[in-house]
């Protein structure tokens, strides 16, 4: 007798909603830990060589505040449209685990540095916004180090260089609803913290990592189900796989009638599949209570204004720019904004010619030269690589604009600047690279190219449309790609119509 529970009509898609809420930790950029004066600077450094008796949590050390790190904190509330309180103060967070010294933590529990904010971000289905809880500051923990012993025995190590770093969480509302959702939102929220300065966040590296609270519930109904947190999510790819998996394991667990637990589960990448880690705690369970080593931290008006007017402009709305004034498309927008090095060349050059046409540029800085880009770490002083600078790019997107240089001889001319950091004029000159227009000299080399190969010409007639193709490559070809490709066609379209042959033939 089967025990096979029953097939239920529809898909898990249609019967179930699912529900999503997400913990982002962020490692800050600065240059000393959060409660002491040791470096952060501890990246391939040997272990626990970065540590101080504040950071290793021994008796009677005292912490004392970073003020940077608060400001990178308020700096991203005011970048997410969050709520500052006029004081704020710090928490114990009290738990046992090998890689917190001192047995508790230092954290913010009940007055977060910054509250109710949020952040718009484009899905698939359009514009989504997801509302920001909150962001408070505390301290990371040590790195545990899992390893084989001398014998083979499973043995753990623990390096006290990251104990003490300055770490911000950011948490939503459960207001993702798809996998695909999740991952925008952690692109965009890793896009906006770089653009602020207040982090790297380096998923490979660990400065930014990211949790999901997976539920899912009958859709039309309004309780939240069973909360499952997934951890260990180390790239955007990963977030959006793990959110599906475990929506679907949830999903078949409940149509077998198997109840869910709330439980903290890890996420293996090369399983595709999320595994027990332990059971989830509450916050009560962490008994959270003032840190009494610490005093109120205050805000006010003064420091959160120059914190503001210190702000870049943020990245929706350098896309909002890009496509309302510019005229740039919606994709074009994005791809720029989401490069660092592509948005830098793109504002640089355009401020060196600013009556360029922005699709112009934009196909400039998205092809070949974010080509060149990544292919090289050499950056100049306006973020360029290489030896390129906005005057040559510039002067070198003019010339293709007015038809002095064709397009594939522009690449080949920017690739040559980069490299050396020799004027645009003078690479062209050198090369004799200067576009061919005039309607003689173009006139000459298509009729050659039409005496020379009367098979295409033959198959022009036949009616196959990939021989013009052919013709325009070889005029290209012979003027060593400096002639004007429209005038080209044109002028072999006029000569085949008028009698399949050259001029006068």
């Amino acid at each position: 007798m089967s025990t096979q529970a029953p097939a239920r009509p529809g898909s898990a898609t249609e019967r179930f909603e699912l529900v999503v809420g997400i913990e982002v930790h962020c490692q800050l950029r600065t240059a000393s830990k959060m409660f002491c004066g040791c470096s952060t600077d501890y990246d391939g450094a040997p272990p626990n060589t970065h540590t101080c008796p504040v950071c290793l949590g021994l008796p009677g050390a005292l912490p004392t505040i970073n003020r940077r790190a608060v400001e990178h904190v308020l700096a991203t509330g005011l970048a997410i449209g969050a709520s500052v309180p006029s004081a704020t103060r710090w928490d114990r967070k009290n738990y046992f685990y090998p890689d917190l010294p001192k047995g508790y933590q230092i954290s913010q529990f009940e007055l977060p540095l910054a509250s109710a904010g949020h952040l718009t971000f484009d899905t698939s289905d359009g514009p989504l916004t997801v509302r920001i809880r909150r962001a408070h500051l505390e301290e990371d923990t040590a790195k545990l180090i899992h390893a084989a012993g001398p014998t083979g025995e499973r043995i753990s190590l623990i390096d006290f260089n990251r104990s003490g770093a300055p770490l911000m969480e950011i948490v939503t509302e459960p207001d993702v609803r798809s996998a695909e959702a999740a991952r925008r939102y952690a692109e965009e929220l890793q896009l906006l913290l770089r653009a602020i300065g207040v982090s790297d966040a380096d998923m490979e590296r660990g400065q930014m990592r990211v949790e999901a609270n997976v539920s899912i519930r009958p859709r039309g109904t309004e309780a939240l189900g069973t909360r499952v947190e997934v951890k260990n999510m180390n790239s955007f790819r990963a977030v959006e796989r793990a959110v599906a998996h475990e929506a679907k394991r949830q999903a078949a667990a409940l149509d077998a009638g198997e109840p869910l637990s709330q439980e903290t589960r890890g996420w293996d990448d090369a399983r595709r599949a999320t595994y027990v880690m332990r059971s989830k705690e509450e916050s009560h369970d962490y008994r959270y209570f003032p840190e009494p080593d610490l005093p109120p931290l205050r805000t006010d008006s003064a420091w959160l204004a120059d914190i503001r007017g210190r702000l870049p402009e943020l990245p929706a709305a350098r896309r909002a720019r890009y496509r309302d004034a510019l005229g740039l498309s919606a994709y074009d927008a994005a791809v720029i904004v989401a490069d660092p090095t592509m948005t830098a060349a793109f504002e640089a050059v355009r401020a060196a010619g600013p009556d360029l046409p922005a699709k112009e540029l934009a196909n400039l800085v998205t092809g070949e030269y974010a080509r060149l880009a990544r292919e090289t770490a050499d950056r100049g002083p306006e973020g360029l690589v290489g030896r390129a600078t906005p005057a040559a790019l510039a002067d070198l997107l003019t010339r293709v604009v007015a038809g002095s240089l064709s397009r594939t001889n522009a690449r080949e001319v920017l690739a040559d600047h980069v490299r050396t950091g020799e004027p645009i004029g003078a690479i062209v000159e050198r090369e004799g690279l200067s576009q061919i227009s005039d309607a003689g000299a173009l006139g000459a080399a298509v009729d050659a190219v039409l005496a020379a190969n009367a098979a295409a010409v033959a198959d022009h007639r036949a009616g196959k449309a990939q021989a013009i193709g052919f013709l325009v490559g070889q005029v290209m070809k012979a003027t060593r790609g400096q002639a004007n490709a429209a005038m080209v066609q044109s002028a072999l379209r006029a000569r085949l119509d008028a009698g399949g042959g050259p001029a006068g033939a």
